[in-house]
């Protein structure tokens, strides 16, 4: 059976540096139709949950066409755990400037344990979370692939931005990874926990979320301001 592709449908349209937007393939078309039915699909029902035939279908693809982008239901499910980490770090840590001249490192630092906790925060990313944690046994990849494209991958640019900072003397950091370590679970550490043990309903609300932000950046500058 062919792929079932709606003619009518326009290509979709990315932005590529400086050239503007361009079209995207077909191909590209479909494997983004497939990993989006599948982190509906997966955050619902599970692995096991997830039937392949209902996934291409939802896709709009035929499941042979699932097969030759991702080769089995396993890759899928890591490139989707993938997928969707990268796009949180990206919200949190791409195109955020170093504070300039002037600013108010608190309220700079404030902000971005803020923005950290808002996207990680999000029912899809929690239930993601705890997707995994109930697969690893079976399948350790899934954790590996959470692991270095969330709080790795986070701690890491955490790291280069608190050596600059301590460059300009805005810090004190003798150990750039480890002071980012104590930032990113200071921030991380007790909501995720709460969530993840208690459920969405345990998500800080704003308020929560701006409280517990000052005391962690409080106790972040008093290991780590300048001296």
């Amino acid at each position: 059976m062919g792929d079932r592709v709606v003619a009518a449908t326009p290509p979709d349209v990315v932005t590529v540096g400086d050239a503007g937007a361009e079209p995207i393939g077909r191909s590209e078309r479909k494997h983004r139709a497939i990993l989006a039915a599948a982190e509906e699909m997966f955050l619902a029902g599970g692995y096991l949950g997830t039937n392949m035939d209902e996934l291409a279908a939802r896709s709009r693809v035929s499941k042979q066409t699932v097969y030759k982008h991702f080769g089995s239901k396993e890759a899928l499910f890591v490139e989707l755990v993938t997928s969707m980490t990268d796009a949180a770090g990206d919200r949190v840590h791409h195109d955020i400037a170093d504070p300039a001249d002037g600013d108010d490192l608190v309220e700079f630092l404030e902000a971005y344990a803020d923005r950290q906790l808002d996207v990680v925060m999000t029912p899809k990313l929690l239930q993601l979370r705890r997707l995994v944690i109930g697969e690893v046994g079976r399948f350790p990849d899934l954790a590996e692939a959470l692991y270095e494209h969330g709080p790795k991958r986070a701690v890491g640019m955490l790291a280069a931005m608190f050596e600059r900072l301590a460059e300009r003397d805005l810090l004190h950091v003798d150990d750039a990874t480890a002071a980012a370590t104590a930032f990113n679970w200071l921030v991380m550490g007790e909501p995720v926990n709460r969530a993840m043990l208690l459920g969405d309903s345990a998500i800080p609300t704003a308020p929560e979320r701006t409280e517990h932000v000052r005391a962690a950046v409080r106790v972040f500058l008093a290991a780590y301001g300048a001296r």
